[in-house]
């Protein structure tokens, strides 16, 4: 493995949640393409990405200010899911089964953040 990130399981979850979101938003209406479906991708990928952008920090200061941005990427991503559902893009199951994981993913990304020492 060449980077921090590539060991660290929240970064592993995060990609994972990603391709969660793309499999359902596939199933989203056309028109939805270049809004919420897109918005709801960018979301999830910001997780992984600020993660990894975070792991090659000088500090750990900063490495929690990227996971931060992670957290809230994460949050963003709850927040669009019921817009989905709300719109009927999602079914229960499938709203459930995303908020669940994502809620999950927040909660150990958090975990990790507060055992970062400054």
């Amino acid at each position: 493995m060449a980077f921090r990130f590539e060991s660290l399981e929240i970064w592993k979850e995060a990609i994972n949640f990603s391709s969660s979101t793309y499999k359902i938003t596939r199933q989203f209406p056309k028109e939805e393409l270049f809004s919420l479906s897109s918005q709801l991708n960018r979301a999830a990928i910001s997780i992984s990405a600020n993660i990894a952008e975070g792991s090659a920090s000088d500090s750990v200061k900063e490495f929690r200010m990227f996971l931060n941005i992670s957290i809230r990427s994460g949050v963003e991503v709850i927040s669009e899911l019921f817009i989905a559902k709300e719109r009927s893009y999602l079914s229960d199951e499938e709203f459930g089964e995303l908020y669940n994981t994502g809620e999950l993913l927040i909660r150990r990304i958090s975990s990790f953040r507060n055992q970062l020492k400054l």
